[in-house]
């Protein structure tokens, strides 16, 4: 292939073979010296899997090579998995932002809550706004999602437009903001589009997604008739859930109160997009036991078994503020992100356990999907008409279905990709002709560390069999000075036969030591590696597991 033709690619660094740590590039040029686009910036969220670490982020390792051609980035939406990492990656990234105002509020809202966090260049662009970097004309269509203001994106270059989907539904009566614009989809289908990259969260399920509009009629139904008070717990981004509790308590005549960080700033924002109009003012918790159970709401954050939000704490009757009793009712407007079943269950059942009654979607329509369902996606297909199709937001499964539908649906060129992958676009024929380094970074407190770093393992295996320390001194004619110091963690008490587990360990270190010859006692690393393995062995006959040893020895 020429090295000197212009040519579009595609390059997803996450959100292709997984759900959730969306971020894509698009580039242009000569491969030599393409002018690139980023559309996302987003987080996954760890599992038990990963002891200590918080977030995984994508690697960004390619764009540390192309960061001086980069011309900026484009933030869908506000949803975490589409911006949560870029207050740890902007500073590697180093270009302009392009958000609409919720999201830009909600970006800034979040810098100003974690200190360190850089100052991000964001311009704000309007639903149905158009911006020009490089050679990338980007439209924002609007479109229907579980938070305000989400967009489509059609990504004009002079090889033709691309449709990048973001997360969307069709949902004439959203409840906040604007619905999916099909007549605008349609007028670019008609202009002709080169490729489409398409939500498959939902692929799997048939039909269409009920809209918000009914959920919050389920909502005020349930407020009305619930005896006493009542909580709801909802992502906090879901300003249209927000205002349909609102609604739901102003008509039963019961004020709503927040319990968590995150609803405040996401209400605070909604407030200053007037997404919240004509809402009053929620109250103050100061006021919950003060105002009758009967007259109160409650919007709580920790839909997904989030062990430091307010529902955990509500579950072990720990939070400070609000306690619940049986006659109230706590709905779950949410659905489970899938390996949060166990921690939600978990809440469930501390507040089942109280006498509360619990409704989920299994029982009510209570929580709908911002995501498509098939005869949706059918839909888009019909409206854009693309030449080439690439499943995108979604695991392996969810690609392999889509690109099957899309198949089916008639178009031409169908792509799977998976991350790391660069797609051709244009010219010529498209498919997959190169790879870039990709992968996971992890948040690990304040740090980045690769999805490799070998700390992931020890921290396993100490989770798995814990760790022994002894420290001891030995003095130059190779006698024990003092007793040892040990210290067990995560190692159990006594023995299958009673016996005390640290007695176990300081008699395999005395045995150990009174066998060494005395020139091999004053070898400091010869007694150390000695004992290491002897109480290793002991307390694994002992136990049946091996923990993790360590030993200091001091000579004086």
């Amino acid at each position: 292939m020429n090295t000197h033709t212009d040519e579009l690619v595609f390059v997803p660094l996450g959100g292709l073979g997984e759900i959730g740590m969306n971020a894509a590039l698009y580039g242009f040029g000569p491969k030599s010296r393409r002018k690139w686009l980023m559309v996302d910036c987003g987080v996954a969220f760890a599992g038990p899997d990963l002891p200590g670490i918080d977030l995984i982020v994508p690697d960004v390792a390619f764009i540390d090579k192309i960061r001086r051609d980069l011309v900026g980035l484009i933030i869908t939406h506000a949803h975490e998995d589409h911006i949560g990492a870029v207050p740890d990656l902007w500073p590697r990234l180093g270009c302009n932002v392009y958000a609409t105002p919720f999201a830009a509020g909600l970006l800034e809202t979040k810098r100003l809550s974690e200190p360190g966090a850089p100052k991000v260049p964001l311009h704000i662009v309007p639903q149905g706004g158009r911006v020009v970097l490089g050679p990338f004309d980007i439209e924002f269509i609007p479109v229907a999602h579980s938070i305000p203001e989400g967009c489509a994106l059609a990504i004009r270059t002079t090889h033709g437009t691309v449709i990048h989907t973001g997360d969307w539904k069709i949902d004439e009566t959203p409840m906040v903001g604007l619905p999916t614009d099909s007549v605008r989809l349609r007028e670019i289908g008609d202009e002709g589009v080169l490729a489409m990259v398409c939500d498959s969260t939902n692929i799997l399920r048939d039909g269409v997604s009920p809209s918000e509009t009914e959920v919050a009629a389920t909502i005020a139904e349930l407020v009305k008739n619930a005896p006493q008070r009542v909580l709801v717990t909802t992502f906090a981004s879901n300003i249209a859930r927000v205002r349909a509790v609102a609604l739901a308590a102003a008509a039963a005549g019961r004020s709503v109160m927040v319990a968590g960080r995150a609803l405040d700033r996401a209400i605070a924002v909604a407030r200053e997009c007037g997404y919240l109009d004509g809402v009053p003012a929620f109250a103050s918790l100061d006021n919950y036991r003060n105002i009758p159970r009967s007259k109160t709401v409650i919007l709580a954050t920790g839909s997904q078994g989030e062990l430091r939000a307010a529902m955990a704490r509500i579950a072990l009757n720990e939070h400070p503020d609000i306690t619940l009793a049986p006659g109230d009712q706590v709905i779950f407007s949410s659905r489970p992100i899938p390996g949060n079943e166990k921690e939600i269950n978990h809440v469930i059942n501390g507040l089942v356990d109280q006498g509360v009654e619990v409704i989920t979607d299994r029982v009510a329509l209570v929580h709908v999907s911002g995501h498509p369902r098939r005869q949706e996606v059918a839909q888009m297909y019909d409206w854009v008409r693309p030449n080439i199709a690439i499943p995108a937001h979604g695991e392996g499964l969810h690609l392999a279905e889509h690109a099957n539908f899309a198949r089916a649906r008639g178009v031409p060129n169908v792509v799977k990709a998976h991350n790391g992958d660069v797609v051709l676009l244009a010219p010529g024929k498209p498919g997959i002709i190169d790879e870039v380094p990709h992968g996971r970074l992890l948040k690990d407190g304040n740090l980045l560390i690769s999805g490799r770093d070998e700390v992931l393992g020890q921290r396993n295996k100490l989770a798995f069999a814990g760790i022994i320390t002894i420290a001891f001194a030995i003095d130059s004619k190779g006698h024990l000075a003092g007793d040892p110091d040990v210290v067990l963690m995560g190692v159990p008490q006594t023995s299958k036969d009673g016996r005390a587990m640290d007695e176990i360990v300081d008699d395999a270190v005395f045995a150990t030591l009174d066998k060494l010859p005395r020139g091999k006692k004053r070898d400091a690393d010869g007694a150390s590696t000695a004992v290491e393995r002897a109480v290793r062995s002991a307390v694994n006959a002992a136990w049946g597991k091996k923990p993790v040893v360590h030993v200091l020895v001091v000579e004086v």
